[in-house]
């Protein structure tokens, strides 16, 4: 592992995704929907989450789904659509790749590209996005382990490429109460294992929205650099990840009690 070999604490990576710099002593938030469906939706979300004190608007134009005929996105329009709302709240915005032909326009638009779950071991993909120097967040497949995780993060170091996060999104497992397992000693691992910073996702982590702020607070107490967490103004008309999603509100309360935590283990919010 000669990229993502383990530093000293004090070498640790820091990555900037705009305005926003993610691995340094303050924890950031990145939040929005799972899905870009509207141009109202995303602008008025995105203000919200402003004022909240998120710091990187989420949302997915291509969604890739278990099935073929659940909502895939609105793919250019709503990748425009989270590039203009992230203009006029401020924020910069990253959002999903998943085809190497879709990369320079998703780059044109994206300060920051993340990696699904399902393309973790995309190799083609890691090595274009590698040779491109842009900013990306890789979360962790379903069924990896911490070393195929790391592996595939080589794979962009390699090319060039050090602006890289890894996300714990959970994996599967025999438990079935939740829609994965969030694997909150993964996230301390990898931070003795390498220099990445370390991003940690409750919402796809465990499906359920009751359980979002707990394993969040979790996350930061264990290390990570950063909380990435579904968002939507109505989560119980959602076209994607209803179930999992908070509302505004709700956010606004995690953010609160997380601050304490973040306090206690020398972050901020």
């Amino acid at each position: 592992m000669a990229l993502v070999m383990a530093r000293p604490e004090d070498q640790c990576s820091t990555v900037r995704a705009g305005g926003c710099v993610i691995g340094g002593r303050r924890i950031v938030l990145i939040a929005g929907p799972c899905a870009v469906e509207s141009w109202e939706q995303m602008l008025s979300l995105a203000l919200v989450l402003k004022e909240t004190g998120v710091g990187i608007l989420r949302g997915g134009a291509w969604k890739p789904r278990t099935s073929p005929y659940s909502f895939q996105g609105l793919g250019r329009e709503g990748l425009e659509i989270l590039a203009e709302a992230g203009r006029a709240a401020g924020l910069p915005v990253v959002t999903e790749v998943t085809d190497v032909r879709d990369l320079d326009l998703v780059m044109e638009h994206a300060a920051m590209l993340q990696v699904g779950s399902r393309n973790m071991q995309n190799f083609v993909l890691l090595r274009e996005i590698g040779r491109s120097r842009h900013p990306v967040l890789l979360k962790r497949g379903m069924s990896a382990t911490i070393e195929e995780w790391l592996m595939a993060a080589e794979y962009i170091l390699a090319e060039g490429n050090p602006n890289v996060v890894l996300c714990e999104r959970g994996i599967r497992t025999f438990e079935s109460h939740t829609r994965n397992t969030m694997d909150i000693a993964a996230v301390a691992a990898v931070k003795g294992l390498s220099h990445l910073p370390v991003v940690a996702d409750p919402s796809h982590g465990t499906g359920r929205r009751e359980l979002v702020a707990p394993l969040a607070r979790a996350a930061v107490a264990a290390g990570a650099d950063g909380l990435m967490i579904e968002v939507h103004t109505d989560p119980g008309r959602a076209l994607s990840d209803g179930p999992q999603s908070l509302t505004p509100g709700a956010l606004a309360e995690v953010v609160a009690r997380l601050t304490p935590v973040a306090r206690a283990v020398g972050r901020s919010l």
